[in-house]
């Protein structure tokens, strides 16, 4: 087993990633700074996420609503975690699920970027590699969402991209999964 220091630095691998969607629901997501970008970007993630065989876990906070359907029509056989808690690792399920999943890098996404994304992110650099892709977050407001990324930051969670994240995974060019990724990023 590699030491936190090691866990921490290393590039996200498609063996050892999980992609953590959370609370991208019908209730909160149109008070969102910049959800067009972060709708698109997360979708782009599930997609890419699929093609490599990624876990995708998905989160829903109580009481607002269902995880939007252009993310959930990308999917199937995936049920979204109920939460009541901010921090996603004080749902018994999730804790669970990942645990089960024995992966240790997660890549987070999702709303609120200094609410949910921010406490299940310091939760879990604990134990895990943590990568927040800062174009696939956000807040109601960008202040909110800048702080959050600069928290996140300073506490040792890597800040990273849609873009960067998936070539950091798909490594090389020239074979046939990045002619498919190809379309993903244009």
């Amino acid at each position: 087993m590699k030491n936190d220091i090691d866990i921490r630095h290393n590039l996200a691998t498609k063996e050892d990633s999980v992609l953590v969607i959370i609370d991208v629901q019908d209730r909160l997501i149109p008070s969102i700074s910049g959800r067009d970008v972060l709708l698109q970007n997360v979708i782009r993630l599930v997609k890419f996420s699929q093609l490599f065989n990624i876990p995708i876990i998905i989160t829903e906070q109580e009481k607002l609503g269902s995880t939007l359907q252009e993310i959930m029509s990308e999917l199937s056989g995936i049920h979204p975690i109920g939460k009541v808690h901010f921090n996603c690792f004080m749902s018994e399920g999730f804790d669970h699920h990942i645990k089960q999943l024995e992966r240790r890098t997660l890549i987070l996404v999702g709303v609120e970027a200094h609410i949910c994304i921010f406490q299940t992110a310091i939760h879990a650099l604990q134990s895990f590699s943590v990568h927040v892709v800062e174009d696939a977050i956000g807040s109601r407001t960008i202040k909110n969402r800048d702080i959050a990324v600069e928290r996140m930051r300073q506490a040792g969670a890597i800040i990273t991209s849609t873009e960067m994240f998936i070539y950091e995974v798909l490594q090389r060019a020239g074979t046939d999964n990045f002619k498919a990724v190809l379309q993903l990023v244009k």
